[in-house]
């Protein structure tokens, strides 16, 4: 019995197929750009030689296990991962401040600084800030990335849970959870005066472990296991979460996550984690 699936996504696949069959025949998920190969023999074994077949090409390589493949809840991070833009470095910029504040924010999303510090030292920088700044970055610079709407479309309409979870503020989470279809969001909350931006967040901060304890409480409240969950995100803020899930994957992620995630997504869009779960084309919903 096949125990593992090794699944290829990138543009066209069709002609990297033909070299793959020394592992078994593909099955076509998205034409010329996704398929499926089940395998027997070891998985990090033959996804380094098919990798090595590949020559290099952009596209993106896992294996997966074949049982219990379509997840029934999924955990996402926003920024960089559902949306284009990191939310708080394009408020930065609003306040002249956004080449200082994205240091920061990579040095927290590569692990080199704990994360709630890093959010507090950002948050105190914009202090005075108008409220306005939010509703023009929201408005002008927070767009979902490709493939939001039709993950969380897809796996809704199979009967999945949708969360998303951030390390950014609950202006701006509670806006792209409605645009992409997500059930519910949790996230941090900014402090003002009702005109300016004080310079601090409401606490507890979730980050890291309040990612891995939203997951959890999803699977007590659901009544799932660790292996019904698809995680994905991009920092080191959203390692624990992706570790604990059955299908954790890293989405253009920093080095880091790349590197201790179950899967990686470095190439393609967001659909691909449809493809991961064994989606066709023809059950993708628009969104």
């Amino acid at each position: 019995m096949t125990q593992s699936v090794l699944n290829i996504v990138g543009e066209m696949a069709d002609l990297l197929a033909p070299k793959m069959r020394w592992i078994g025949p593909e099955t076509w998920l998205s034409k010329r750009r996704a398929f499926d190969i089940p395998i027997v023999s070891d998985p990090r074994t033959t996804l380094d030689e098919a990798r090595e077949a590949a020559g290099g090409a952009t596209m993106d390589f896992n294996v997966v296990p074949a049982q219990n493949r379509r997840k029934k809840l999924l955990i996402a991070d926003m920024d960089s991962t559902i949306i284009a833009c990191e939310c708080l470095d394009e408020l930065a910029d609003m306040a002249g401040l956004k080449a200082k504040v994205s240091a920061i924010t990579e040095r927290a999303m590569r692990g080199e600084i704990e994360f709630a510090g890093a959010l507090r030292e950002r948050v105190a920088l914009l202090k005075g800030l108008p409220l306005e700044a939010l509703e023009r970055v929201w408005r002008e610079r927070v767009r979902l990335n490709p493939g939001a709407k039709e993950l969380v479309a897809t796996m809704k309409a199979s009967g999945a849970k949708t969360l998303l979870v951030w390390g950014g503020f609950t202006f701006f989470s509670s806006r792209v959870a409605e645009a992409a279809g997500f059930d519910e969001h949790q996230s941090n909350v900014l402090i003002d005066d009702g005109k300016v931006l004080t310079g601090e967040v409401r606490d507890p901060i979730l980050g890291k472990e309040a990612k891995l304890a939203a997951l959890e409480r999803a699977l007590e409240q659901y009544g799932l296991q660790a292996d019904d969950v698809l995680a994905v995100g991009d920092g080191a803020n959203d390692l624990a979460m992706i570790q604990r899930a059955g299908l954790g994957v890293a989405y253009h992620a920093k080095p880091v996550v790349a590197a201790a995630a179950g899967a990686s997504i470095a190439h393609n869009e967001l659909k691909a984690l449809l493809y991961l779960q064994g989606y066709r084309d023809d059950e993708i919903a628009r969104g």
